[in-house]
């Protein structure tokens, strides 16, 4: 099932996989010497928002332009439909009780989808004006739901309907106990991906639309939500695109890369995703031959990176496991 380019991809013959970049030493720690990088499906438009589901061993990921949920079965490597239309879900996550959340640009909401597969609404309003089109999404253990909010699925007709923003580009909590809506942070040129440190005292979001590069902020998370001490980590240092982001158990950071469409830059040398430290030093990089937007940690072990790549899905075990499964 294909209603975009199918990518060729012949996976690496030799180990260690040339196409794994090691930046720094500490990065071969992570990396796994006998483990390569696979496509496990193609023929996406722009695939996101990847979430692993272990107790059935399936991935979702968002097909964004096509209006669709796919899903990935590791038993059978089937691709399929998951659910269309999507309202052209792009972030998805799980709960802290097992259940789908999904950020939909065309009705610029946030969702759940219980366990008799129905579907209950957590926001698409705050102080009386819509959501713009939310975008990344994240559960903390406690059951508290942050996302973020810029308005790239408005700007057009692409990834959703255009209209005019309502409210500034934004980080949201929802509480875990009221359902109240709240608006954290409103000082980020397009915030977009987001995760918490392994024991969540952080949380990391990145400024996608940060000049002259993109960056990757970190802030103490406080009682009820509350962020304080903002400190930046990860400064692109060039034409490199910070997109979604995932976090290991020893506190590793993720992170989809690719071009920033500026001219000149080397898209194929940018593509992929791109492994930090807790400090912000570059360690390693993936390369992909399509830009990477989403990753997540998943599998039996929690030891494969699924990285959602435009118009692809791929994978890679890994010497870590994410932060929390």
């Amino acid at each position: 099932m294909t209603t975009g380019p199918h990518i060729p991809f012949q996976t690496q013959s030799r180990y260690p996989d040339p196409s794994i970049e090691v930046l720094d030493p500490r990065f071969l720690k992570l990396r796994l010497f006998s483990s390569s990088v696979e496509q496990l499906a193609s023929g996406l438009r722009w695939a996101e928002g990847p979430v692993w589901f272990g107790d059935g061993r399936y991935l979702l990921l968002s097909d964004i332009p096509n209006n669709r949920i796919m899903r990935w079965d590791d038993a059978s490597g089937h691709v399929s439909e998951f659910r269309a239309p999507s309202h052209n879900a792009n972030g998805l996550a799980r709960d802290h009780l097992g259940r789908l959340l999904t950020c939909e640009h065309q009705t610029r909401r946030v969702t759940r989808t219980e366990y008799n597969g129905s579907v209950t609404v957590l926001a698409d309003h705050f102080d009386g004006k819509r959501l713009n089109s939310p975008n990344d999404i994240v559960c903390q253990r406690t059951g508290a739901v942050w996302f973020t909010d810029p308005p790239f699925g408005i700007g057009g007709d692409w990834e959703g309907d255009a209209a005019p923003a309502e409210l500034p580009h934004a980080v949201y909590r929802i509480d875990p106990h009221s359902g109240v809506l709240q608006q954290v942070l409103t000082d980020l040129q397009g915030p977009n991906g987001l995760a918490f440190s392994p024991d969540e005292s952080l949380l990391y979001v990145v400024e996608s639309r940060a000049q002259p590069h993109r960056q990757v902020w970190a802030y103490r998370v406080g009682k009820d939500g509350a962020l304080s001490d903002k400190r930046l980590v990860i400064d692109a240092q060039g034409p490199g695109a910070l997109d979604g982001i995932a976090v290991d158990a020893t506190g590793h950071i993720w992170c989809g890369w690719g071009s920033d469409g500026s001219l000149g830059a080397d898209a194929a040398a940018l593509d992929g995703v791109r492994v930090f430290t807790p400090d912000g030093t570059a360690i390693g990089h993936i390369h992909l031959p399509e830009r990477c937007a989403n990753l997540c940690f998943g599998g039996a072990k929690y030891n494969r990176l699924f990285m959602a790549s435009s118009h692809s899905l791929y994978a890679l075990y890994t010497n870590t496991r994410g932060a929390t499964d």
